[in-house]
């Protein structure tokens, strides 16, 4: 099975239809700047490994393109060996397309674009764990860039599924089994070089997440805030959504490195970066 190239002329009977799914591959900066595909996601082609945890497998063809048609080459090829059956690949990119182009702003589609926001700070480390990983977004992103990596979810689905994708793309993910939520819960006493914790929320398990930071480690996270409440999608309940200025509360006292608050593509989110030191115990009360 393989990518099928297409023309200018093809792509645009396709996208006439309505049924594609359409995928652009570029920088962010050439998404906004040079004008992309209408109705198109954004999915760079270093993120692409994420792919086959956030596309779904409806049956739609997919149209991937690039600038120039070299970087879509390799993402349809990703797609493929993720198993993805109607990929298509724009012949010479948004470089020799004649048709209608949209100017929206760039809103990464996949990974968060707080984890890639940071991404300067995971080199140097090797050992990442992905806590609460659904479908393994962001397990096969920092799997795919050579990290060796440790998945948790309490879904057996989900870990099926991350597992198939991993095999698929030659990565390898360590999947676990862990109930995050037990009284008390602990990592006994593994640590790690980068956690990453995203739309997941519970309070408890912070001196865990302290406790299991390598001196010099360090811990990205971000979910929802309680004026998600007022939206028609995410968690409703309080257990699962930070009150205003709380986040740098629960991870102290780990050093702060960068911190937002507000709306994100449509979304009441609040993230935090922050380090624990690499000689002082900052793990905090267990």
């Amino acid at each position: 099975m393989s990518y099928q190239t297409v023309t200018e002329d093809e792509a645009a009977a396709i996208l006439r239809t309505g049924d594609a799914l359409v995928l652009d591959v570029r920088t962010p900066g050439e998404f906004a700047t040079l004008g992309h595909l209408p109705d198109a996601k954004l999915l760079p082609v270093q993120c692409i490994a994420s792919a086959p945890a956030v596309l779904p497998r409806d049956g739609r063809p997919i149209l991937v393109y690039c600038e120039h048609g070299v970087r879509s080459r390799h993402a349809a090829d990703v797609l493929v060996r993720a198993g993805f059956a109607n990929v298509l690949n724009l012949a010479g990119g948004m470089a020799d397309w004649h048709g209608a182009r949209a100017f929206d702003e760039p809103v990464v589609w996949g990974p968060s674009a707080w984890v890639l926001e940071h991404a300067a700070l995971y080199q140097g480390h090797r050992r990442v764990l992905d806590v609460a990983a659904g479908r393994g977004r962001h397990a096969l992103l920092f799997a795919a860039a050579g990290f060796e990596v440790t998945a948790i979810d309490r879904s057996a689905e989900a870990r099926a599924e991350l597992a198939r994708n991993a095999d698929a793309l030659g990565v390898r993910v360590s999947l676990r089994d862990t109930d995050l939520e037990t009284d008390a819960f602990t990592f006994d006493g593994e640590t790690w070089d980068v956690i990453v914790v995203t739309r997941y929320l519970h309070r408890p398990l912070f001196p865990a997440l302290r406790e299991a930071l390598a001196p010099g480690g360090v811990l990205v996270y971000e979910t929802f805030t309680i004026a998600q409440r007022d939206e028609p999608t995410g968690p409703s309940s309080s257990a699962f959504l930070l009150e205003p200025g709380e986040l740098p509360w629960l991870v102290a006292p780990l050093d702060v490195v960068a911190s937002y608050e507000g709306q994100v593509g449509g979304q009441h989110l609040a993230g935090i970066v922050a380090r624990r030191s690499a000689s002082p115990d900052t793990r905090g009360p267990r």
